[in-house]
Formats: structure tokens, C-alpha cells, sequence
């Protein structure tokens, strides 16, 4: 069966696409050894014909930059949204991905400053608890001690003891600050050397972060300036907790419709 080949405009389009590949082709037959003239020509060919049906990332949307760290895939959304909407205002912004229990620094551009595994609160959960940055420790409950979820402006200052911590949220006392060893029994450090992102459960609600990683990388930025901090949900979806945020495949599709308008 020989296959139908595209007429009119379509038709010259592929023609000169083919046309373009065998110019290219021969022009490496005079500068290529022989060896290399098919592997060479084979990849010019390939190339050629993606460029003419693949479209291009539209030049306005930026990507958050992760350094070819893993991440979750709502990690990725929230930080390629932040990156392109600019929601950070300025500011850098830090992914803290609850599920995975890891924190992610970025400038405020999007690009990938570190990233850490983290503790946090004991008992899976994404709202605030009322009135809990009033109580004692000793009146938290097992099932409120939940590290909530949302987009907090976070500063740095000082706890009830002195201590340098990076306020989340401060209304409710959930605070980034080093790791704090109180109870042998609760082993905080070999649990943030669990590769096991459940074994990271153990704090009243507030985030725990490696000492190195605190003094290099949180309070030297902090210190300075307010970040804005995404906490992603375990038990909501992502879309709900933050309803602004959007896929960049649409703002793709949505910038190249607008560009081949007439």
C-alpha cells in the first residue's frame, strides 16, 4: 500500500522539510569522514524533522530549576507555578513537600538553592489546630500535633527561649529551627538519616531542620529577608490548597494559541 502524501500548503511544507534534510546530508558527505557520514546524517535527519512538528516552549514561562534533585510531581507543580506566576513576589520561596518530608530552598527565581530532609509533626494532617500557639506542649494532643498546610510568609526571629527560629506561622507556633535533641528515646537524628520519609514523624508541628543545613543555607537567606514558604498537603489535594496555582503545559498551550493568532 503506498501511503498518501500531504497536498497544497502541507504538502510543500514536508517537501521543503525533506529537501532541507538531503542538503544538509550532502553537505556532510564533504566535511565528515566516511565512517561518520550515516550515524551523522541519521541524527541531522531526526532533528530536522522534530523542529518542523514539535512546538517550543513558549520564551515567557520560566521552570523552576531542581538541580536534578528528585522531586514529588506536586513539588514540581507548585515550584514551575511559583517560578512562572512570580507569587513569591521577589522573595525566594521554599517547597516543603510533607509527604517525602524534605525542604526545598530556591532563590527567587526558581532556581534550586538545597534541598534536606526534615522532621515534622507527628500526626498526618493539613489544618491548623485553634488556639494551639497558645497552649503549652504538655496540653498538645497526640492528633494535633499536625504541621499545616498552605502559603505562609515566613520571617526570622526568636523563640520564647532565644533561640533563632524562621517563622512560618507564627499565629500558631509552627516554626523552621535546628533539630532539637529533648528525649534520647525519640531519636531525631537517625531518624532525618531515614531514607523512610515515615520514620521523619516526631515533632509537635513544627519543622525540624539538619543543624549544617540550618546555619548554611536557612538562616544566612532568612536572616536578611522573609521567604514565602509552600507547605503541600498529605491529606488534601494540591489543586484545593492552592487554587491559584496552574500547569505550565497550559500556560504553554495557552501562549502558543495566543501566538499564532492572525
Amino acid at each position: 500500500m503506498t501511503a498518501n502524501r500531504p497536498g497544497g500548503l502541507q504538502g510543500d511544507l514536508w517537501a521543503g522539510a525533506k529537501q532541507g534534510v538531503l542538503l544538509a546530508a550532502a553537505a556532510l558527505l564533504l566535511i565528515l569522514p566516511p565512517g561518520q557520514v550515516s550515524l551523522q546524517a541519521k541524527a541531522t535527519s531526526s532533528a530536522s524533522l522534530a523542529s518542523v512538528s514539535r512546538p517550543a516552549l513558549h520564551q515567557g514561562i520560566r521552570t523552576a530549576d531542581f538541580a536534578s534533585q528528585p522531586a514529588s510531581s506536586d513539588a514540581r507543580f507548585i515550584a514551575d507555578w511559583a517560578a512562572d506566576s512570580g507569587d513569591s513576589q521577589g522573595l525566594p520561596f521554599i517547597i516543603l513537600d510533607k509527604r517525602d518530608a524534605r525542604v526545598f530552598v530556591f532563590q527567587s527565581t526558581g532556581r534550586l538553592i538545597d534541598s534536606s530532609p526534615v522532621l515534622l509533626g507527628a500526626t498526618p494532617g493539613d489544618d491548623p489546630v485553634s488556639d494551639i500557639g497558645t497552649r503549652a506542649m504538655a496540653q498538645v494532643h497526640q492528633d494535633e500535633k499536625t504541621t499545616p498546610a498552605g502559603r505562609f510568609v515566613a520571617q526570622a526571629g526568636r523563640n520564647a527561649t532565644g533561640e533563632e527560629v524562621v517563622w512560618v506561622d507564627y499565629k500558631d507556633a509552627v516554626s523552621m529551627h535546628r533539630v532539637r535533641l529533648v528525649d534520647p528515646k525519640e531519636r531525631r537524628l537517625e531518624r532525618l538519616a531515614s531514607p523512610d520519609p515515615s520514620e521523619r514523624r516526631i515533632s509537635y508541628g513544627c519543622i525540624n531542620v539538619p543543624v549544617a543545613f540550618f546555619e548554611a543555607e536557612i538562616w544566612p537567606l532568612l536572616k536578611t529577608t522573609r521567604a514565602v514558604v509552600y507547605v503541600l498537603p498529605e491529606v488534601r489535594d494540591v489543586h484545593e490548597v492552592f487554587a491559584k496555582a496552574y500547569s505550565l503545559d497550559t500556560r504553554t498551550a495557552e501562549a502558543n494559541l495566543v501566538d499564532t493568532r492572525p
